[in-house]
This record gives C-alpha cells, sequence and structure tokens, in this order.
C-alpha cells in the first residue's frame, strides 16, 4: 500500500512540471505618454560655394611660393611673386644706368580672403602666361552644408530655419537655412538647401551629414517600443500580447501611428497606464499563451 500511494503522486508532480517548462520567459512594458514626432531623414554635403582662382597677372617666372596644399591662408597674404620675362632678361641693368629708376619687375599676389589652398598648379621657376591659372583657395566664409530636399517636401522648410545636423562620426550641429536654389534636379527633383553651420574646428569639404526634419509632433503621445508590436507577413494586420494575471498572455488588435526609430503610437484600443504589455518573448506567441516574466 506504501509503495502504491507513492507511485500515485508522480503523475501529478510530472505535470506541474511540464506547465511549468510551458511557460514562454518574457519581459513587459508599459505604455508611454511622452511626446513624439515623425522624421524624415536628408543627405546634406559639406562645400564651398565660392572659390578663389589666383590667376598669373603678367608674362613671366614663378620667383617664390609661399604656399601648400592644404594650407590655410589668410586675406592679404603673399602667395606668389611673379618676375616679368623682360625683368629676367635684362636683369639690373637699368636700375645701374639710372638708381632713382628702382625698376624690379617683380608682381606679387596675395590672398584676397580667407581660405585653404585646394589646387596648386605651379611651382617656383615655371613660366607662366598672363591669366594663367597658379591655385586655388576656397572662401571660408562660403563654407555650408547643402541639403538635397525633395520638393514635397517644400512646405518643411523656411528661410532662417533651424535644422539638426548629424556628422558621420556622431558630432551634433545645427545648420540654419540661409537660401534657397533657384533650380531642382532633372532627374531626383530635389532641391538644394543651404545650411550655414558654426563649428569651433574646420569641417572637410564633400562630407554628408544626417539632417532632419520634423515632419508631424505630437504632444501626451501613448505609444510603445517597436518591439512589442508584432504584425503579419503583408504588414497588414498589427497587435500586442497583453499580460493577464502575470501569466496569461492574451493578443489585442491595435492601430498604429506615427513611428520613430524606436517607438510606435498606439491610436486605439486606449491602454490604461497599469496595462503590462510583452516587449521580448513575444515573437510567436499564440492567443492565451502561458508566459512567465523574467524582468519587470
Amino acid at each position: 500500500m506504501f509503495l502504491a500511494s507513492c507511485g500515485g503522486d508522480k503523475p501529478a508532480a510530472d505535470e506541474d512540471a511540464a506547465a511549468v517548462k510551458t511557460q514562454t520567459p518574457v519581459t513587459i512594458t508599459t505604455i508611454d505618454q511622452n511626446p513624439m514626432a515623425d522624421y524624415v531623414d536628408l543627405n546634406a554635403t559639406s562645400a564651398f560655394l565660392q572659390k578663389n582662382y589666383v590667376k598669373a597677372n603678367a608674362n613671366g617666372y614663378i620667383q617664390s611660393a609661399n604656399i601648400k596644399l592644404g594650407q590655410f591662408v589668410s586675406k592679404g597674404m603673399l602667395l606668389f611673386t611673379i618676375k616679368t620675362k623682360e625683368a629676367q632678361a635684362i636683369g639690373n641693368s637699368i636700375n645701374i644706368l639710372d638708381t632713382t629708376f628702382k625698376f624690379s619687375g617683380v608682381n606679387r599676389l596675395k590672398a584676397a580672403m580667407h581660405g585653404y589652398v585646394t589646387q596648386l598648379s605651379h611651382q617656383v621657376g615655371d613660366y607662366v602666361a598672363d591669366g594663367e591659372q597658379l591655385a586655388v583657395v576656397n572662401d571660408e566664409s562660403s563654407f555650408a552644408f547643402v541639403m538635397q530636399l525633395p520638393y514635397e517636401y517644400r512646405q518643411l522648410v523656411k528661410l532662417g530655419q533651424d535644422i539638426p545636423l548629424t556628422l558621420p562620426d556622431g558630432e551634433k550641429l545645427t545648420g540654419r537655412v540661409a537660401s534657397m536654389m533657384p533650380a531642382v534636379d532633372t532627374l531626383a527633383q530635389t532641391q538644394g538647401v543651404v545650411l550655414k553651420i558654426n563649428s569651433s574646428h574646420a569641417i572637410p569639404e564633400n562630407l554628408t551629414a544626417r539632417a532632419r526634419l520634423v515632419k508631424t509632433a505630437k504632444s501626451n503621445t501613448a505609444s510603445l517600443p517597436k518591439s512589442a508590436v508584432l504584425a503579419n507577413e503583408t504588414q497588414t494586420e498589427f497587435w500586442v500580447m497583453k499580460l493577464i494575471k502575470d501569466t496569461l498572455a492574451v493578443k489585442v488588435p491595435v492601430k498604429k501611428g506615427i513611428e520613430t526609430t524606436d517607438r510606435v503610437e498606439i491610436v486605439s484600443p486606449q491602454f490604461t497606464p497599469t496595462d503590462r504589455i510583452i516587449v521580448t518573448g513575444n515573437y510567436g506567441l499564440s492567443d492565451t499563451a502561458k508566459v512567465k516574466i523574467v524582468k519587470q
């Protein structure tokens, strides 16, 4: 009789163990009521909109070159000296004949603005013709980001508006809309928007940043993490798994609103702040599935 009674307890214990094993471990969250905004991210490329082309002002030989590629030059800085071919030919003969003449035949070319040397075409000793390009200096004051704005978003941008920019290394800047290009790209139908910035360090040309425009902004918006909202294969039906009495998950269809990178607005139904929604472990759960909270 003793052995029989012990054997009768085993099936009940096995059933309890099986019930525990069938419980899916999950984590939960609740509705958030913070403001939300719908964004669109666009590309903005850094550029010097104006360039100074340093050109020879006489036929002659380059006597000195005081710049190199990538160098920053200040307005009025001496860039080149050119000795005319006539002065090169006759040397100092005129000054010997007449000491009051003070003829040198040397022309000095100076920087017209602050900027960086991006091209250098000649070196000391080269013969150059009048009007020949010697170097290119980018105008520092013309530096800006040019954002490519799809024309359908034209109403989102106004002159003087501040637009946040994110550089590839994560640095955050603020660009102010200074002007808009008077033409759109034929194929892409995008319009260039000039964004002026204030930066504590030099930014290279042709750097692509991410510009963010606010499409829709809402306050006191009910939202959930994206991982809490599930969908069918065609993305036509959406639902969440709501927790009932700590161990039961029920399927609740929802209607989505705006989305951000990590959250989704829940338009309907109206959840309360005490409703618990499964945020992980919910994928593949059936309606009225048994679950176990592992983190709260």
